[in-house]
Formats: C-alpha cells, structure tokens, sequence
C-alpha cells in the first residue's frame, strides 16, 4: 500500500516558496512562474501555508483588495488537512473528500514534508490502474455505455 512517504520521494523537490510578507501581485507572478496554481508559504525553514489560484480569487478579487498592496499572509489559506509519511493514500484521498480540500500538507514530527495535490493522487491512480480499477468491471462499464440508453 502506498504512502505519503511514497508520493513525497516521487515528486520532485519543491521550488515554489514565497514568504509571508510578500506582495500578491508577486504571488502571482511567481505562480505564472513555475506554472503551478500555488505556493508554500515558509518563513524560515517553518511551514506556514500555501497560497493558492483560489485564495487569490476568493480573498482578494472577491473582497475587493489590491494585488499590489494586499500581503500573502493575510489571504493564504492556513488550515490544510495534515497527513504524516505512514498515512495511506486512501487516507490522504478520504481527507480530501471529506474536508473538500484539493491540498494536504505533509509533515513529519512537525517537519514539513512537501504538498499532496489531487493531482499527485490522480497521477498514482493512473499509474497503477490496474490496481485501483477492475478490468472487467471497468470492460462491462464501457459495453454498458457503448449500447443503446448509453450514459454520457
């Protein structure tokens, strides 16, 4: 069964980190930088959130603050669910689900690990379908929907 441990080592190290007390409108660069839809929030060697797409959207946009004078820390988003290396991806997929999260941070004794995206799930899923799928389930699914009252 795979782990959190497991998704961290298969990820490249991170590179996308701003500090607290950085501007928006250079959040927002950095993202158009790295082609990512967030960044870690550390200061220092300490975790502190992630500044999303969505809390660019949500906090600023939608509540009529400037990019320019607004500061990351006053809009990043600071209470993602925690997962620690042991944790299973099922795990990691059912705080997702249940806490309607798209990100999950991960930390070891309190030391920060790296970011668990959807996307880092979906790609695993995709890897080992064969695994996560049944064939003959999934063949019957698409005889199903290849015939007529077919399911879009």
């Amino acid at each position: 069964m795979r782990t959190v441990d497991d998704l961290i080592a298969s990820k490249p190290r991170p590179e996308n980190f701003i500090q607290p007390d950085a501007l928006v409108i250079d959040a927002l660069r950095q993202l158009d930088q790295v082609n990512l839809s967030y960044l870690i929030v550390m200061e220092g060697k300490t975790y502190k959130g992630i500044f999303s797409e969505r809390d660019y959207s949500r906090n600023v946009v939608l509540k009529g603050r400037s990019s320019s004078s607004a500061l990351v820390k006053e809009v990043m988003t600071t209470d993602l669910p925690v997962v620690s290396p042991q944790d299973t991806v099922e795990h990691c997929m059912t705080l997702m689900t249940r806490n309607k999260a798209r990100y999950l941070v991960a930390l070891d004794s309190d030391q920060f690990m790296g970011i668990i995206t959807i996307h880092d799930l979906l790609r695993l899923i995709l890897a080992n379908k064969a695994e996560a799928f049944d064939d003959a389930i999934t063949k019957k699914l698409i005889d199903i929907n290849e015939g007529p009252g077919r399911i879009y």
